[in-house]
């Protein structure tokens, strides 16, 4: 059980930081003036994109967008992966111990593993808008 600990303990904390420091990269890259030398490379001026309504972006801000953006699903994958195969382990533990009751316990696992998926796809929606900020 400790390693399990272990385990999510680590998967937090690789969440926090996915959450954190494209945050912060973007803070810092307004502050240094990058997205302005991107704007005047780009041929197009400070005005029209702020008009049009694009962010203006750093090429170091866009490499931890796309980081981000992988493990962002790497992690929603692993985790309902690890979460899905103990929901069905234990689901096929408890009719193995009792086989009429597997019409009581085969109904909330689907339901279970169906909420866990969610999440996953929730994480991959998440992916798909820090990847459209590149």
């Amino acid at each position: 059980m400790r390693m399990f600990r272990n385990v999510w303990v680590s998967l937090g904390v690789l969440f926090l930081v996915n959450l954190v420091f494209p945050a912060a990269l973007f803070a810092a890259d307004a502050a240094t003036g990058q997205t302005a030398a991107a704007e005047e490379s780009s041929g197009m001026g400070t005005g029209a994109k702020l008009q049009a309504g694009h962010a203006p972006l750093g090429g170091t801000v866009k490499m931890y967008l796309a980081i981000s953006a992988g493990l962002c699903i790497a992690i929603a994958a692993f985790g309902g992966a690890l979460a899905q195969s103990r929901a069905v382990a234990a689901a096929v533990t408890g009719i193995s111990r009792n086989p009429g009751a597997s019409g009581k316990i085969f109904v909330p696992m689907i339901v279970g593993l169906a909420l866990i998926e969610s999440l996953v796809l929730y994480a991959w929606i998440v992916a798909l808008q820090l990847s459209g900020k590149i």
